[in-house]
């Protein structure tokens, strides 16, 4: 006896075979996958077939695909080959194929071909979640996060990119050339030749490569935003809250449920601001809810008059704080927000007591502006402290009262942007760890959707698991 657990001999034999069935428990997660594409309507999602080889033989079924690729990113496997080698050694994949081994490139094919299908596979898990009661929608919490796309930061281009990188070139090739000419004039023999033919060398390498980039400079002129990336032509240079950092890559926009942080909708843009994508992500949350009234919380970067109306008009009730573009505060003047503004009277009191009055209303960017001010600034005695014009001037959006509205409910207990900061930022850190640094694997804005699309609704469904469980889950699929 070695007094150790001893295995079973690789070459006995048994009467009776294990079932595959027998290794997969009642409340194993891999159950929960099957069971939900077996209840999918695939060909209503839009997948289609795979084309049967040309000796004949039929293709995969797509729940077979399909099953394999939300495995994958629950296990933290996304790429083709991974699976393919999953699929011919792994069990718990055998189990949900039938021991089906699609090769690394069926797969991929897969994924790349069904890109909107399964991003409205993604869209039903969480009408599933609606349906069986465990969304309220009572408050949405939108925000972006900037994930690293498969091309790398040297292979991205803008002008500013170039002019610096030529500027580095030109200095090198001026030093190689006086460099020659000083070997030429103070060394001779054959090690002078090589250390000439070698510095030669160098200099025709970073002449190459100076044509290069005038190359690229000149093909930017018809980029329609001053950026080109070699490796994936949709990747985007992107500047991240860390100082003096960026990563080339996308926007990820998000919109997570403040009771059950689950991922109620998402998107994926080239962006690399989120302005313009409120209304877009508050407008898909409300539709995903199938409710007419929609709270919305959000950051100060998608602060937009246009939007906030566009949201307000849809039903959508809009919380974002108004960032501070002025630089007066931190001089010790006053602000806008030291102006009270009387809604009956329509006038704006300044802190000296006096009263601003409606001049005249222009266009600013798409906005209806009302202009204020008062003609006595002159003889005001808190004249340093406003302005170092002949008067002080306020302007007002014609709906911003909506921004009022906005800065009362902030000043609630609890926090909105508290609320807003544990509730959307921990979905990113988890999904960008499932990822691991390399983030993206795929190339293009339309196959990064899908790879998003996958990601979004392995969390979703580890999110259920933890939150009702595995049975519960299954009993109101089959329901």
């Amino acid at each position: 006896m070695s007094g150790f657990i001893e295995g079973v001999g690789r070459d006995q034999t048994v009467l009776f075979p294990d079932r595959l069935d027998d290794w997969i428990g009642e409340d194993h997660l891999v159950r929960v996958v099957d069971l939900f594409v077996a209840e999918l309507d695939l060909l209503g999602l839009g997948f289609v077939r795979s084309q049967p080889a040309k000796t004949g033989r039929p293709g995969y079924h797509p729940a077979v695909l399909l099953k394999i690729f939300i495995y994958g990113y629950l296990n933290r496997i996304p790429s083709s080959r991974r699976l393919e080698r999953e699929a011919g050694r792994n069990v718990e994949v055998m189990w949900l194929t039938g021991r089906l081994v699609p090769d690394h490139k069926t797969i991929a094919d897969f994924r790349r071909d069904n890109g909107p299908a399964i991003r409205r596979t993604c869209a039903q898990f969480v009408e599933l979640c609606r349906r069986i009661g465990v969304l309220n929608g009572g408050c949405i919490a939108i925000d972006g996060s900037k994930f690293k796309a498969v091309n790398n930061r040297d292979r991205n281009f803008t002008k500013k990119k170039i002019a610096s990188r030529l500027a580095h070139l030109e200095a090198d090739a001026e030093r190689y050339i006086k460099e020659m000419a000083r070997i030429d004039n103070q060394e001779t023999g054959e090690v002078h030749s090589e250390k000439v033919v070698h510095l030669a060398r160098r200099q025709k390498r970073i002449r190459e490569e100076i044509e290069r980039l005038k190359a690229i400079d000149t093909t930017l002129m018809d980029a329609p935003d001053g950026q080109i990336s070699l490796t994936d032509p949709d990747a985007r240079s992107m500047a991240t809250s860390a100082r003096f950092s960026g990563l080339v890559g996308y926007n990820v926009q998000s919109a997570v449920d403040t009771d059950t942080h689950l991922i109620i909708a998402h998107d994926v843009t080239n962006q690399g601001f989120d302005r313009t994508q409120l209304m877009p992500m508050a407008i898909s949350a409300q539709k995903a809810l199938g409710r007419k009234e929609v709270q919305v919380i959000a950051d100060k970067g998608y602060f937009s008059g246009t939007q906030i109306f566009s949201c307000h008009e849809a039903g959508v009730s809009v919380t974002v704080p108004r960032p501070e573009t002025s630089g007066n505060r931190r001089k010790g003047k006053f602000v806008k927000a030291d102006f009270q503004y009387d809604p009956e009277r329509d006038v704006f009191q300044c802190p000296a007591g006096r009263e601003l009055i409606y001049r005249y209303t222009r266009q600013e960017g798409g906005l209806n502006v009302r202009r204020y001010w008062i003609n006595e600034c002159q003889n005001c005695e808190l004249q340093h402290q406003c302005t170092s014009g002949k008067e002080r001037r306020i302007s007002r959006w014609e709906h911003e009262h909506l921004v009022d509205e906005m800065r009362s409910r902030l000043g609630r207990d609890p926090d909105p942007m508290t609320l807003r900061r544990c509730t959307v930022e921990h979905p990113f850190g988890t999904i960008k760890a499932w990822m691991g640094s390399t983030h993206f694997l795929m190339r293009r804005l339309r196959n990064v959707r899908t790879e998003m699309a996958l990601n979004v609704l392995a969390y979703n469904i580890k999110r259920m698991v933890n939150m009702i469980g595995i049975r519960k889950l299954m009993t109101a699929m089959a329901e």
